[in-house]
């Protein structure tokens, strides 16, 4: 491995949300936000923007949409055109300037719980109605989907809001579940807002497939949304896509700005060229240790953390920790924040199926997932 992700890097009075929202003496392993410093590629790409003295308003140029068609035909032998891409500062944005062009009042909008917390609530921006397809545990561990339940889902709704990898399960789809709820939202013309941030993040050989590209039909229907920002850590910068190949459709989540929503920062997209053009080593890197990380954390739970379950993701850097065998009489995030000084996501914010859960991020040098482990372990023992 050429990139160093175990430097434990202090973060503190950098203006890190992360960092910040708690007391020092918190570990904070909570929002999506990883403890690695950025490829250098990137860096040199923004120490090359800064020579320039004037930073006006921004735009992406063709040679930054001219990189992305070009990354998702090497990368998922997904045929865009420059022209799909819709430029917006983050996906959370996206998906609701999609959610407010594209239904009205009182339509249905699906979603599968647990949800990552933006996705369940955008409903309540727009007057929605929501329709939850809940995922459950399986006899394997994972969360495989109940397709009938999601065609009974699917009847009630005007529009699909996709996580794919999943957040917080880190479920990654697989190619028939999603030829089968993509045909199902063709045949209820349903249209598919995917949320695919994590798209890079995956492990054990997997393969991202983004829904749009099973066919024509369903590019027609879909708007996906991606991002440099998780895979490359730069969240900061501002800078996210969506793809729309249909026009019609791309033209009214565009006018769905209404003076709300800002340009992309210029840094961001200079950050966002340089991953796509020159980031993959650095990435790939990445994604092995995230994978090392993953599996220590599994092998730690099993032997160390009595009375918590633990189903390894089949991507992002999340895992979705079942506390529910520890006996607490709080939910476990109190718990944790309380007697162990560790900060997670809560459960319940996930919605009703992230009771007695936990999400822990594991995108932070061994050292740091090493403590966080040892702070539950001192503090699961001390309740004995």
């Amino acid at each position: 491995m050429q990139h160093d992700f175990d430097t434990v890097i202090d973060r503190h009075g950098t203006g890190s949300l992360k960092w910040q929202r708690y007391a020092e003496e918190v570990l904070p392993m909570w929002v999506a936000d990883a403890d690695f410093a950025v490829s250098p590629a990137i860096t040199a790409a923004i120490r090359a923007r800064l020579d320039h003295p004037v930073f006006g308003y921004a735009s992406a140029d063709a040679g930054l949409r001219q990189t992305i068609v070009t990354a998702m035909a090497e990368t998922y032998g997904w045929k865009i055109e420059p022209e799909h891409l819709l430029f917006i500062p983050g996906v959370v944005t996206a998906f609701n300037m999609a959610l407010k062009a594209l239904l009205q009042p009182g339509d249905g909008v699906l979603v599968q719980t647990p949800a990552y917390p933006p996705i369940l609530q955008a409903h309540r921006n727009w007057g929605l109605t929501p329709v939850e397809h809940v995922m459950h545990p399986g006899p394997h561990g994972d969360y495989a989907l109940d397709l009938e339940a999601f065609d009974e889902a699917a009847a009630a709704s005007r529009a699909f809001l996709l996580c794919n990898p999943h957040n917080p399960t880190g479920r990654v789809f697989t190619r028939a579940e999603l030829a089968h709820m993509a045909e199902t939202c063709l045949a209820r013309d349903l249209i598919i807002i995917a949320d695919e941030i994590h798209c890079d993040l995956l492990f054990d050989g997997r393969r991202h497939i983004p829904i749009a590209s099973l066919s024509p039909e369903i590019a027609a229907r879909t708007i996906t949304l991606m991002s440099a920002s998780k895979t490359f850590n730069i969240a900061g910068l501002k800078a996210a896509f969506a793809i729309i190949p249909d026009k019609a459709l791309r033209d009214r989540v565009a006018a769905a700005h209404l003076g709300l929503v800002g340009s992309v920062n210029v840094l961001g997209l200079e950050a966002t060229r340089a991953a796509f053009a020159e980031g993959t080593p650095w990435k790939d890197d990445l994604v092995a240790y995230l994978e090392g990380n993953r599996d220590w954390l599994e092998e730690a739970v099993r032997r160390r953390l009595p009375g918590i379950a633990f189903r390894k993701p089949e991507g992002t850097y999340l895992a979705w920790l079942d506390c529910k065998g520890i006996g607490l009489n709080e939910e476990a995030y109190d718990f944790f924040l309380r007697k162990a000084k560790v900060a997670f996501n809560p459960g319940p914010e996930f919605g009703t199926p992230g009771r007695d859960f936990v999400r822990l991020n594991f995108a932070c040098p061994r050292a740091t997932l090493e403590e966080g482990v040892a702070r539950m372990e001192r503090a699961i023992k001390a309740r004995r």
